[in-house]
């Protein structure tokens, strides 16, 4: 038993991984950019390799440097466990940076030492960073070990910009007495006491560091760096007493969040958003210019705005559809004109089929959905309904891009009840265009009771069509045009509305 005790302190399951499977790919797109993953080894002062990596924008800005955050892992954990911090910091300018401790996954080592060690691999990392010019300020993320690991490093290092610390334990020798009554261990206190010092001596021999070293409330009153304590409530292996025991010793300036959840659990999006408004006060990262997409750079939209939910291409394609159209050039291509248009996206539409406030016919269909499209064809519908589906997601969430790291975003049921909210309301946008504004004026024109007048009017309407044939197919083609752009464009702004609300 004693044995066991040992390795569950200095030999804890070890993750194996390959980084291709379980690391975000050499090249990925989050928020509409790319970003890259870069693989290095270090060396550390025992000689051993890390495996590292570090996530990056792809391409690098030119002439700017951006701060960094190292994720610090736990004692079985390794570099994946850094994929939600990636997701959470490089929107932000915040590059991530990560590493296999000693010990642990991927890199050299037979032993981990909870904190000890650890420190020490930490410092390397830390000193690669400051060699390198495109890195700015640097911030410390760790959970458990890596909580302690940070701590430790910490108050050696005051340069260190802001560190976050999730369930961290106070103390390593109370911790291993803890959990003698947490496994329920029915032994005498003084025999367990004499336990833990046999303990005590194997682990110095075969690990090379001392337990009772391992004491963060020995070095919190001499540490100043801002600090955000995580942990969760129902945290049984490292209780949250840990974290109000280092916080009331903590020198510099501090918070703590409690959550739900055990140690392994998966954090809140609460805690997330917590950790990404931490970091940005204190690494301050630059706004980079956003790159122009293909539809602003060779059109301009004037007030429209994308939504997440609209698909870009498609939406150019229609576009150059429409500019086509409005000229007389019946050319289906979608290659990219040699120079931008004169005229904006919205005095295009005004020209084809005016509408003299596009928000607000776009809110008298939320108003009046019930009424629009029923004095139109059923294949009508049908077909504006496909045109509305292969024009824009039924989803304005970002959460599928953010690949293996399904932690992040709410629970199963959430997003089920998102999707389906954004279905009906993307239903619902679709029928104002089933109606068109000529079709009803036309209508109204017709008294019910009048079917003389009706035919007259239909047997001249058949006369002209011969005459009127061409600029009616050609004014009906753009209509049809112009309601699937706006349904393109004005569905993506809805989604927002509709979910800030």
């Amino acid at each position: 038993m004693i044995e066991q005790f040992i390795n569950f302190v200095i030999r804890p399951p070890r993750a194996e991984y390959n980084p291709d499977q379980y690391l975000w790919e050499k090249e990925f797109t989050l928020a509409s950019r790319t970003y890259q993953r870069q693989d290095l080894e270090l060396k550390n002062a025992r000689g051993y390799t890390l495996k590292c990596s570090h996530y990056l924008p792809s391409p690098f800005p030119e002439d700017t440097s951006l701060p960094c955050v190292i994720y610090c892992h736990g004692n079985s954990g390794c570099r994946a466990d850094a994929n939600e911090a990636a997701v959470i910091l490089l929107p932000s300018n915040i590059t991530v940076f990560t590493l296999d401790f000693s010990g642990s996954g991927l890199s050299d080592g037979e032993y981990v030492s909870l904190g000890w060690h650890e420190k020490d691999d930490l410092k390397m990392v830390v000193s690669y960073l400051r060699s390198n010019k495109q890195i700015s300020r640097i911030g410390l993320w760790g959970r458990s070990m890596g909580a302690v690991t940070s701590l430790l490093y910490g108050a050696e290092d005051p340069s260190i910009a802001g560190m976050v610390l999730d369930s961290a334990f106070s103390n390593l020798y109370n911790l291993m007495m803890e959990l003698v009554d947490v496994y329920k261990i029915r032994l005498p206190k003084f025999t367990v006491k004499m336990a833990v010092q046999y303990m005590r001596r194997v682990i110095e021999k075969k690990a090379k560091f001392d337990i009772m070293n391992l004491n963060c409330l020995l070095v919190a009153p001499k540490t100043f760096i801002p600090v955000l304590f995580g942990h969760a409530s129902d945290d049984k292996f490292i209780q949250p007493h840990h974290s109000d025991l280092i916080s009331e010793s903590y020198a510099g300036d501090k918070n703590v969040i409690k959550f739900d959840g055990d140690h392994n659990s998966s954090r809140p999006q609460l805690f997330y958003d917590s950790v990404s408004i931490f970091f940005y006060n204190v690494l301050r990262p630059p706004n980079l210019p956003r790159g122009h997409s293909k539809l602003e750079k060779y059109y301009d939209l004037g007030n429209l705005k994308l939504g997440s939910g609209v698909e870009e291409s498609l939406l150019y394609e229609i576009l150059s559809s429409l500019r086509s159209a409005s000229t007389n050039a019946a050319s289906s291509s979608s290659v990219l004109p040699a120079i931008s248009t004169t005229k904006s996206v919205t005095e295009l539409l005004s020209d084809v089929a005016p509408v003299t406030d596009v928000e607000s016919f776009f809110r008298e269909d939320i108003v009046g959905n019930g009424e629009s499209g029923r004095d139109e064809p059923t294949d009508m519908q049908d077909k504006l309904n496909g045109e509305g589906e292969d024009c824009c997601s039924y989803t304005s969430s970002n959460r599928e891009s953010w690949g293996r790291c399904s932690s992040l975003g709410g629970s199963d049921e959430e997003s089920c009840a998102d999707l389906r909210a954004d279905d009906t309301l993307s239903q619902n946008n679709v029928k104002v265009f089933a109606t068109p504004m000529r079709g009803t004026k036309e209508k109204s024109l017709y008294p019910k009771d009048d079917k003389k007048h009706k035919k007259n009017k239909n047997k001249k309407k058949k006369d002209e069509s011969d005459v009127k044939k061409p600029k009616s197919e050609r004014f009906e083609k753009l209509e049809a045009l112009s309601r699937r752009l706006r349904h393109c464009l004005m569905k993506g702004s809805n989604h927002r509305r509709h979910k800030s609300s």
